[in-house]
């Protein structure tokens, strides 16, 4: 999940496996696959990067969550 804001700057928590597309028209607009569109403050760009960190935090906890133990 990632924290957007809305263009009337209300907070939004998205889900970003359901980000299908991302434009700019000249508003950021984020479409989930579900066909629902938001107007977002922020730009592409910055959706992108807060995607890419979810992720990257995602992936870091996953070997925890697993019981995994990293080799240090």
């Amino acid at each position: 999940m990632i924290r957007l804001t809305r263009i009337n700057h209300v907070p939004l928590v998205v889900n970003s496996d359901l980000i299908e597309h991302i434009e700019v028209s000249p508003d950021t607009a984020v479409t989930l696959i579900n066909g629902q569109k938001f107007l977002v403050l922020e730009s592409p760009d910055e959706v992108i990067s807060r995607v890419i960190e979810f992720r990257r935090l995602s992936a870091d906890r996953l070997p925890r969550i697993l019981g995994c133990q990293s080799e240090a």
